[in-house]
């Protein structure tokens, strides 16, 4: 059995604006034993000077085909009992990781534990606030990924011992994908009602960079995220239909059912600090 409580994999380039903020964050967890793994592609702007100030990192400067490669490379390398991917621009919150190890005692049959999150702007300011609520597959594939990545526990021995890893063809949700097939495969999801982490969102996040187009580069990467959200759908999600008119119909509809359903669900589960 593994002596290392969590690992913590961070993908990293040129964010030198809020890394010390991640690792501040990872530092002081008290608690438990964990390690993290920074797997850097080269950045330029500073943030390897930052990170090198961390005695608790291990730190790998090398290419990568992007975010999911390096993640990959993080989850094969990782000897915790419980594996996490934390953004460089993220934030745990204070004294988190002792009560998922706590709480993943109470849990010994799940393979991912998922908590709540609260969207910060680049500033670091509060936005707003998610919960954890029971798993759904079908919800996930069909409305949007409502877990949190970095607010996400994989368990090492029936995950990445298993080879289970993210599909590194896709850029955008990545992790929406894995879930949806760590389910397909039979793995047990835990909700965590309390928050874990702040997820921030400003104008570089990579699934927000495009939501606004204009020039025809920017026009198809916002078409290829669609399009892996569609992929999402019609691999792990509801289709009945070969007409393309009645499959988009079922998409609106089904997208609408969740979206109300999980409007309930947000008052049910209150997420705790």
């Amino acid at each position: 059995m593994s002596k290392i409580d969590f690992t913590i994999v961070t993908p990293s380039y040129n964010y030198h604006e809020y890394i010390r903020q991640t690792l501040d964050s990872v530092v002081a967890q008290e608690g438990v034993t964990f390690e993290h793994l920074i797997y850097d592609a080269g950045s330029t702007d500073g943030t390897l000077e930052i990170i090198r100030e961390y005695e608790h990192v291990h730190l790998t400067v090398e290419p990568d085909k992007g975010m999911s490669d390096a993640i990959n490379k993080g989850f094969k390398a990782a000897k915790g009992k419980w594996v996490m991917w934390l953004n460089t621009d993220d934030r745990l919150k204070s004294g988190v990781l002792l009560k998922m190890k706590n709480f993943s005692e109470q849990h010994e049959d799940a393979d991912v534990l998922y908590g709540a999150w609260d969207f910060i702007d680049g500033e670091g300011n509060f936005t707003k606030r998610m919960q954890a609520f029971p798993f759904q597959k079908l919800m996930l594939a069909h409305h949007s990924c409502y877990i949190a990545s970095t607010a996400t526990f994989f368990r090492r021995s029936t995950v990445m011992n298993e080879g289970y890893f993210l599909n590194d063809r896709f850029k955008y949700v990545m992790d929406g994908e894995f879930y949806c097939r760590l389910a397909s495969s039979g793995k047990i999801f835990q909700n965590f009602q309390t928050l874990v982490a702040d997820f921030r969102m400003h104008g570089e996040n990579i699934s927000q960079r495009h939501l606004i187009a204009s020039e025809i580069d920017d026009v198809l990467e916002r078409e290829l995220m669609f399009a892996e959200s569609i992929a999402i759908r019609r691999t792990y999600g509801f289709t009945c239909f070969k007409n393309s008119h009645l499959v988009s119909l079922m998409d609106s509809l089904l997208f609408y059912f969740f979206k109300l359903q999980k409007g309930v669900l947000k008052w049910a589960y209150p997420a705790k600090s």
